[in-house]
């Protein structure tokens, strides 16, 4: 089983991806990202958590520009889940303002490059200055046609599992859709990403194994490739490595 693990971890040098380039012909519609490993990046360093976001922040960037460059058309970021508020407070509360921090300086850049940023998530509980930086960016770009930036703001998959079947239930209710017509598409089109592709490609940082309910129901087929890196030190050659390994999987969806 870890031999299997091992073989879905990063395994080029970067020398290698230096060298190798990304075929243009077969890049990722959606790539969705688990931005692991701020917290552990900053102990390393002896410095507070708080310091790892910080760095983490930045990366946003680089992988944005990577992303366009590229031409993916949707890049999901898990920026803060339903089970972070765990967290102590002084940290959920800086993390709350670097959706503000982030757009305030970046906005401009991203209107310029056609971005379009989206939010997935519940609204509940976020502080109204994290609302109102995310919903002035979703507003100034929502004509913008190039990359989509979907960010995942206080989500979290069971959750979204759990509304898009309340949903359900109510246009059953309501008399607008019978139990037997109840599938696939009409499920997928009352989860927050009704107007987005699957991911195909799902990168996770920090060396963990696992998806931390996110996307649980669109990362059905996806790929997945996970790296030991830890986020603030992940950059546009790590993204285009992921991107490489993507290139050379079978996706046969259940089939031969």
């Amino acid at each position: 089983m870890l031999d299997k693990i091992s073989k879905w971890k990063s395994s080029l040098t970067t020398k290698t991806v230096q060298e190798e380039k990304a075929d243009p012909q077969i890049i990722p519609s959606h790539v969705a990202i688990i931005m692991d490993g701020n917290g552990r990046w900053a102990k390393q360093k002896g410095l507070p958590r708080i310091a790892g976001h910080r760095e983490g922040m930045k990366v946003i960037n680089k992988i944005v520009r990577r992303s366009n460059e590229l031409g993916v058309e949707a890049l999901t970021l898990y920026a803060f889940s339903t089970e972070n508020w765990k967290r102590p407070k002084s940290e959920v509360d800086y993390l709350m303002k670097l959706p503000e921090r982030f757009l305030g300086m970046e906005l401009p850049k991203l209107k310029e490059e056609n971005v379009k940023v989206r939010l997935m998530g519940s609204l509940d509980h976020l502080p109204s200055h994290t609302l109102d930086a995310v919903n002035k960016a979703v507003k100034e770009t929502e004509n913008n046609t190039g990359l989509i930036l979907n960010f995942a703001l206080n989500y979290g998959s069971r959750f979204e599992m759990v509304e898009a079947m309340k949903k359900v239930a109510m246009q059953v209710e309501q008399g607008s859709l019978k139990v037997e017509d109840i599938n696939e598409n009409v499920i997928e089109a009352n989860l927050m990403t009704s107007d987005l592709k699957d991911p195909d490609l799902l990168i996770r940082t920090s060396g963990e194994i696992r998806l931390s309910n996110f996307m649980l129901w669109q990362l059905a087929y996806s790929e997945f490739w996970f790296t030991d890196v830890l986020w603030p030190d992940f950059n546009e050659e790590h993204y285009t490595e992921a991107i490489m390994a993507y290139q050379k999987r079978a996706r046969r969806y259940g089939g031969v």
